[in-house]
């Protein structure tokens, strides 16, 4: 059975600025992206003020079209479509935020 194709950006916690984390995040997808082993990004922003998480999700926003699809941690369960097609895609059997609504992380397809 081959491994998983998820990478996890741990965000929230590197206690950077929010400049920082933005272009982390800017840099760790493009790289990823390019690369092409990879299928989804699990970045996990924390629960805190939400003001990351509002970045990160804004910013996804603005990338329209980029990526196949962006999935909310409080839509990250068997009832959304792009969330059990990147599981399977992705080769992704245990996540422990599966079906949680855990609202500190987003997942981002890639194409």
């Amino acid at each position: 059975m081959s491994s998983s194709k998820l990478k996890i950006l741990d965000i929230g916690h590197s206690n950077l600025s929010i400049e920082d984390a933005q272009s982390l995040l800017e840099t760790s997808i493009s790289q990823t992206s390019f690369e092409g082993q990879v299928r989804a990004i699990k970045i996990i922003t924390g629960h805190g003020t939400g003001k990351l998480r509002g970045l990160i999700r804004q910013w996804c926003i603005d990338q329209e079209g980029r990526f196949q699809a962006v999935i909310y941690g409080e839509d990250y369960n068997m009832f959304n479509k792009n969330a059990s097609d990147m599981r399977a895609d992705c080769n992704i059997s245990k996540d422990s935020d599966f079906g949680r609504n855990n609202s500190a992380v987003t997942y981002i397809w890639l194409w």
